[in-house]
């Protein structure tokens, strides 16, 4: 089974289609039979038409399939469509929890977000169809649509790697747990805050780093040390299984294919922002 082997598929109806999210190049290219020389950054649709027996289980989908003849039919996911998921999302739940609403359309979700009707549309018809004609969309089904593409249906156990004034700032933001993230381990290389709590958690020494990463199989870290540091903290990252790093430190990260950057840097948005005044 892929899960077995740290690889992720997601399951989606779509009329008489069904589709395969799979959350790890490596499901691509360690399936020599359905994909001998594929080599395509994630994520990726399969259309499982082409294909019979696809199987739920505990963990995931347990692929039983043989191919029907005709070629597998491949999509590759525009990174930028990914990014406005969130956002849909989020303004979905605000809909539902903050007024109460049960539909909505892609027009007053558009006017919410300023994004154009067409532009959402165009979006979620890369993943399936999700609402009708005349009706518009069912905001609870479509939030568990949008959570289950993003991989959100579970907790993610994240570790933050920095104790400084942003790190303390990030272990006490309520807002992760709400979201599909909790924050389970702080490190820093400080021996003065080694110890310290942060929000009922307990600065680890970051000489743990690894052995408390593997032997949890964590796979996401954020990363808030000085620009220095930040490249020899991600390569122990990278080393100890972390696949997905969203770093406030200045500086652009190397990493292997497979592993998941992303910057948040308040000087590089303010500094975008400077062009239009």
């Amino acid at each position: 089974m892929y899960t077995q082997l740290g690889y992720k598929l997601v399951f989606h109806r779509k009329a008489k289609c069904q589709y395969l999210l799979l959350r790890s190049i490596a499901s691509v290219t360690h399936h020599p039979t359905l994909f001998p020389s594929i080599a395509t950054p994630i994520p990726l649709w399969y259309n499982c038409e082409n294909f019979h027996e696809c199987n739920r289980t505990n963990q995931g989908i347990e692929l039983n399939c043989k191919p029907r003849g005709s070629p597998i039919v491949i999509k590759q996911i525009p990174d930028i469509v990914i990014s406005r998921l969130p956002v849909y999302l989020r303004e979905l739940t605000r809909l539902a929890e903050e007024e109460g609403k049960v539909t909505t359309s892609s027009h007053e979700l558009g006017q919410r977000l300023g994004i154009s009707s067409a532009q959402i549309r165009k979006d979620l018809s890369h993943f399936g169809e999700f609402g009708k004609q005349g009706t518009g969309y069912h905001i609870g089904y479509l939030i568990d649509q949008l959570r289950e593409i993003l991989n959100l249906k579970g907790e993610w156990q994240v570790a933050l790697i920095g104790a400084g004034y942003l790190g303390h700032a990030l272990a006490h933001y309520q807002g992760f747990e709400h979201r599909g993230f909790h924050i389970a381990w702080v490190f820093d290389n400080d021996p003065r805050k080694v110890g310290e709590e942060m929000n009922g958690l307990i600065v680890r020494d970051i000489a743990t780093l690894e052995s408390v990463l593997a032997a949890n199989q964590v796979k996401i870290a954020i990363l808030v040390v000085p620009a220095s540091a930040a490249q020899e903290i991600t390569d122990r990252l990278v080393a100890a299984g972390i696949t997905a790093i969203l770093s406030y430190a200045p500086i652009h990260l190397n990493v292997p294919h497979g592993v998941h950057v992303t910057y948040s840097d308040p000087v590089v948005q303010l500094q975008r922002m400077t062009f239009y005044l």
